[in-house]
């Protein structure tokens, strides 16, 4: 997920499955090198912390043309997990057409280099881009000013303008009714009962915009300390989709709240609406909140796998189950 950030080093190339060693395969190394310019070669493979979906490799690059022999870093996502390898030519090719068409934006996303979604070369579906500066930040340091820039960068991606030939897909819910499973000490069983109604229903009509769709301060990269905190990249562009702000204000509300608590997953929307904006009205807003907050029941077990290997080794599953329990109690109280 992350393209940036630490990792655990391989000197040589890359491994058959993108660099996870002890798989073997030589497809994806020949893919690779076949990919760098003359003389350039691959010198030493980092696995990058923080990724769920796929396996993220940066790659040190020495050599090749007017590079003095300097070193480029790309990164290589291949995805492993059978789901994830059935859906991946949808998935990687969408990213690398989302890249292209951020190439001349403002948002700082990566440059692709090359995409192999159908694995017709390499060992996994693979795709290869640039390395873009930075980590992921998720300790609570800092995490009010991280929440305002996210919110700042959330609104210029939805600013964006995109031709109707190059509108993504629109948006999928990632849950519905007869799939949530409410926390299992939940002090809120009618709450949830509710909640799970108000999903159920139609969806409100929306005003729609370009999506990131996986907003959240795990796919946002960050340079600089205090002052200087700035965004310096944007990543994981898989699930690009059109549909509603309010749903991807709503993703990276919940991710706020389960990283630092209910009250600074409510403060994201504020911050958003300070950005420049612009949210549905309360019931119906609440709807896309709910839409995305039980998605991550009963304890965000797929984000937390990922976030404890990057440090948030606090976020346990009752912890996390507790927060989004809070959170939900949360919204009801602001919106509905």
């Amino acid at each position: 997920m992350s393209a940036g950030g630490e990792g655990r080093r391989t000197e040589g190339g890359v491994d058959g499955d993108g660099g996870c060693a002890g798989r073997g395969g030589p497809g994806t190394r020949a893919w690779v090198d076949g990919m760098l310019p003359p003389g350039a070669r691959v010198t030493a493979v980092d696995r990058l912390k923080g990724g769920w979906t796929s396996e993220m490799r940066r790659l040190l690059v020495e050599g090749g043309p007017g590079t003095d022999g300097g070193v480029t870093r790309l990164v290589l996502r291949s995805f492993h997990k059978p789901f994830f390898v059935r859906h991946a030519e949808g998935l990687l090719n969408r990213e690398a057409d989302v890249l292209r068409l951020l190439r001349d934006t403002d948002v700082p996303a990566a440059s692709l280099v090359a995409v192999d979604a159908t694995a017709a070369e390499c060992d996994h579906p693979s795709l290869l881009m640039s390395c873009l500066p930075g980590r992921i930040r998720l300790d609570g340091r800092d995490a009010e000013r991280r929440s305002r820039l996210l919110a700042r960068q959330l609104a210029a991606v939805h600013a964006l303008s995109v031709p109707d030939h190059a509108r993504p897909r629109t948006y999928q819910p990632w849950t519905s009714p007869e799939r949530v499973r409410p926390p299992g000490g939940t002090s809120r069983p009618e709450l949830w009962r509710r909640a799970v109604r108000i999903i159920g229903g139609a969806a409100p009509e929306y005003r729609g915009c370009f999506l990131h769709r996986d907003f959240h301060p795990g796919n946002v990269l960050f340079e600089g300390d205090g002052p200087a905190l700035r965004v310096s990249g944007v990543v994981d562009w898989v699930e690009t989709s059109y549909g509603p702000a309010d749903l991807d204000v709503a993703h990276c509300s919940t991710a706020l709240a389960l990283l630092h608590g209910p009250e600074a997953g409510m403060r994201f929307a504020g911050h958003y609406l300070d950005a420049g904006g612009t949210l549905a009205p309360s019931a119906e807003h609440l709807y896309w909140r709910l839409l995305d907050a039980l998605a991550f029941a009963p304890d965000a077990e797929k984000v937390a796998g990922p976030w404890r290997e990057s440090g948030r080794g606090d976020l346990t599953p009752g912890v996390l189950a507790r927060r989004l329990d809070d959170y939900v109690g949360a919204l009801f109280a602001a919106y509905g």
